[in-house]
């Protein structure tokens, strides 16, 4: 059993991880595979025997979040479900990052394509009483001169989870979201690589370290639990070390 999940139990729940075959999202994913749901993810490449880690327990859906009517066609197919986990993602590095047609691009990846598969399933979610669990970032609270799309797009995300939790709460859809810290990834892997940038993260982060992915499954089973989290709704629970803190 996954890290963090041994006192849940989603035993008969359907659970749909974005970008759920890597990092954050596939740590996730496994936390419900762990605690019982019969769990889908969605990928950019053809299958699941294409990427490193071993996806076999999971029924995998290959996704371009910048497909709107595919967007529409997985919702459309997903028979049921319970938890919709919002986590596919991504950014551009160096000049690149600066570019509008890339901040573009990561706002629709980021943003919205979370708000139209969310919208595609509320139905389904009614039906089930479940909730969403987003991915926001420490960039929902800071500003991020290096990747501005990003940062808007997290921004956004914290705004766009209020506003979903409120909006939906009287349809029985809890809406929440995680804002992890500096989190060992891929997507963070080149900024390990760089001192200048690594070193005053770990400096501000009070526990010392780069988290690990597995670090942000207990909070999105909590979230997503309805025994645990019942009255919760609309909010972003930082995951960071302590970044935030000080």
């Amino acid at each position: 059993m996954a890290e963090g999940t041994a006192r849940f139990d989603y035993s008969g729940k359907a659970v749909l991880v974005t970008g759920g075959s890597s990092g954050i999202g596939l740590a996730i994913a496994r936390g419900f595979l762990g605690a019982g749901a019969e769990v889908t993810i969605t990928g950019t490449k053809g299958g699941a025997a294409d990427y490193p880690d071993d996806l076999s327990a999971f029924t995998f859906r290959q996704l371009d979040m910048r497909d709107n009517p595919a967007l529409e066609a997985l919702a459309a197919e997903v028979p049921r479900l319970d938890v919709l986990v919002n986590n596919a993602g991504t950014t551009f590095r160096g000049a690149e990052a600066l570019l509008p047609e890339n901040v573009e691009a990561t706002i629709q990846i980021n943003l919205n394509a979370v708000y139209r598969l969310s919208h595609a399933l509320h139905p389904k979610l009614k039906d089930s009483g479940g909730a969403i669990v987003n991915i926001a970032s420490m960039t929902s609270y800071f500003g991020s001169p290096r990747v501005p799309g990003y940062g808007a797009s997290k921004a956004a995300i914290l705004q766009l989870t209020k506003t979903l939790g409120a909006l939906w709460a009287p349809d029985g859809i809890r809406v929440n979201a995680i804002a992890p810290g500096w989190i060992d990834t891929k997507l963070t892997a080149p900024i390990q690589q760089i001192e200048a940038i690594e070193r005053p993260i770990i400096e501000r982060t009070p526990m010392g370290r780069w988290g690990r992915p597995e670090e942000m499954a207990g909070t999105a089973l909590f979230l997503a639990s309805d025994q645990a989290a019942g009255f919760v709704t609309g909010v972003t629970i930082p995951v960071d070390g302590g970044f935030s803190a000080i």
